[in-house]
């Protein structure tokens, strides 16, 4: 294992539709090299100073430091959400067949 620039990215959507077509948009620009999608799972969060809960699916986005910005762009711009989820995890280490797996098959910013 060794470090990396790896990052998993988080975020969630409100129906599988969504969050399907979220994955394949970040896989399919290669700003990511997987993206699985769980659920649903329950949320309960504050919003507009009520607590809420809701049923969504949780991406989790692998991809690398340099194209976080991209991902956090594209989440913004494909989201039905006003405030949709974007949090960004260091991986610290890996396999590094999986990681060079990741690396390979995210592209470099333009």
């Amino acid at each position: 294992m060794t470090m990396t620039d790896a990052r998993i990215i988080l975020s969630t959507a409100g129906s599988r539709e969504e969050a399907d077509r979220l994955a394949s948009a970040l896989v399919e620009q290669r700003l990511a090299a997987c993206v699985n999608v769980v659920g649903p799972v329950a949320s309960t969060y504050r919003w507009q100073d009520k607590v809420e809960r809701a049923e969504e699916f949780l991406l989790v986005i692998k991809t690398s430091a340099a194209r976080f910005p991209e991902v956090a762009a594209a989440i913004k711009g494909l989201h039905s959400y006003e405030l949709p989820e974007c949090i960004e995890f260091a991986v610290t280490a890996g396999s590094d067949a999986y990681l060079e797996w990741l690396t390979a098959n995210v592209s470099a910013p333009k």
